[in-house]
């Protein structure tokens, strides 16, 4: 191995010391050997040191919740550690891990200060290198952070889609299976005189209607379907327990039956309730079939306004649009977390000029913010309220959460700072959602107490 001095020598931003501060850093630092996948600090640790790789490489990463984000490879003698330092962390944010063997030479945080205020050439070469650093990791954790928001609204569009789109194939399937047993029935009812098809299409005209419309609670359907199976067993009717939940739905009871059995011979009576049966389940198959397909197409529309798909980024947009087409992409989410959406718009704004699936994703990172905020707690309720504050409109999204803390506030809009475990996020999400209000000349801001948390957006309106 070379000679240590010789080797700092070499590292760029040590390159214009001269040999005596070298020496006094050889005599301040340590060195330190690790193997191949060794760790030489976790995310979470303290921010005690800077680092020189003299031999070797080392991977810089996060653990995040699914994979890991690599945010730098380090090559023989690069220097790095130093951004956690320079911005005020006191632990480091990743995770370093030999890739091969690597010999480092770490200098202690106080060192590193008092290398600084007393090597002007020391701080330029860490101060250009910790920019381009910034930089780079910024862009990065903007990737990350698009493509995590990215992840939650597709899996949460994924379950939503699902949920009709099985229903509605079920549905076929069922409907399918039906056809032809209700086809050996004939168009026509089954019923002999015009006198008694007529009473026959009455009824079926009648319960058709209700059939999508009846809701009942598990306990009352079930003794609905018990007085039925009663009816239809002492009526010979056969499988009473197979007729009686299509029945049910349709809001048939035992009077408006006996009403039909007054009009229908007895012998006819069970062809005709099978019938009957069989057309209902097959008008409730349609319906639900109908309804899945309908939410799917509202998904997709939402997805088109939220995205702005096949418009021009700039547009004249109603915000209220942007709002609620961000809710339907977070379905799945304040699902999940039991939520309350409480509105108050003020439909009477004039339209905004702005980057509409820009300030959708503000709209997101404010919602779904809120969303991990009120996991847990009692009556989960988030307020979307719009209003016209002067020659600005004035977007509040509110929740009734805990607070943030008084000592972190200031500190809320600083890339990087997350309030959430390692790997849960990487604190860009308010940072980007005030760069891209700045970007439309408003503002945003926040009031924060134990019991509400406000954030305010607000945004120019031209005239």
């Amino acid at each position: 191995m070379a000679d240590l001095h010789a080797i700092l020598k070499q590292v760029s931003v040590f390159s214009k010391l001269p040999p005596e501060q070298i020496q006094w850093l050889i005599a301040q630092g340590q060195q330190t050997w690790l193997e191949s996948g060794e760790i030489l600090r976790h995310a979470g640790d303290e921010a005690d040191s800077v680092f020189v790789l003299l031999n070797g490489q080392l991977r810089v990463y996060q653990d995040m919740e699914s994979h890991e984000l690599v945010l730098a490879t380090y090559e023989t003698l690069d220097f790095f550690g130093e951004l956690p330092i320079l911005t005020g962390e006191e632990h480091f944010w990743a995770s370093g891990r030999a890739i091969t063997p690597c010999h480092i030479f770490e200098l202690p945080k106080a060192d590193f200060w008092q290398l600084l205020s007393q090597c002007p050439s020391v701080t330029m070469g860490v101060l250009s290198t910790m920019a381009q650093r910034m930089q780079d990791v910024q862009t990065l954790y903007k990737q990350q952070e698009k493509l995590t928001a990215l992840g939650t609204l597709a899996a949460g569009l994924a379950h939503e889609m699902n949920n009709p789109a099985t229903a509605a194939l079920r549905s076929a399937r069922e409907l399918r299976q039906l056809l032809p047993t209700l086809t050996a029935y004939g168009v026509q009812s089954p019923a002999r005189t015009p006198n008694q098809q007529q009473q026959l299409a009455i009824l079926h005209q009648g319960v058709i209607q209700n059939t999508s419309s009846t809701v009942l609670d598990p306990l009352t359907r079930s003794d609905r379907e018990d007085e039925l199976v009663a009816w239809l067993e002492q009526h010979a009717i056969a499988n009473p327990w197979t007729l009686a939940p299509a029945l049910v739905s349709a809001g048939l009871k035992p009077e408006k039956l006996d009403y039909l059995a007054s009009h229908i011979p007895s012998d006819t009576l069970d062809t005709v309730l099978q019938w009957l049966t069989h057309s209902l389940t097959s008008f409730e198959l349609l319906h639900t079939i109908h309804t899945s397909v309908d939410r799917v197409c509202e998904l997709v529309a939402a997805i088109k306004d939220y995205s702005f798909m096949d418009q021009a980024p700039l547009q004249t947009i109603d915000i209220h649009h942007g709002l609620e087409s961000t809710l339907t992409i977070l379905t799945y989410r304040l699902k999940q977390a039991d939520i309350t959406i409480q509105r108050h718009y003020d439909c009477t704004l004039t339209p905004i000029q702005a980057y509409g699936s820009e300030l959708n994703q503000v709209w997101t990172y404010l919602i779904d913010n809120a969303i991990d905020i009120l996991i847990n707690c009692p009556s989960p309720t988030i307020e979307l309220r719009t209003s016209r504050e002067g020659n600005h409109l004035l977007v509040e999204i509110s929740d009734n959460g805990p607070g943030i803390p008084l000592e972190i506030q200031p500190r809320i809009f600083e890339p990087f700072f997350t309030t959430k475990e390692v790997g849960k996020g990487t604190g860009l999400g308010l940072d980007m959602a005030y760069r891209i209000v700045k970007k439309h000349s408003g503002d945003i801001y926040f009031n924060s107490s134990p019991g509400e948390t406000r954030f305010y957006v607000r945004l120019p309106i031209s005239e």
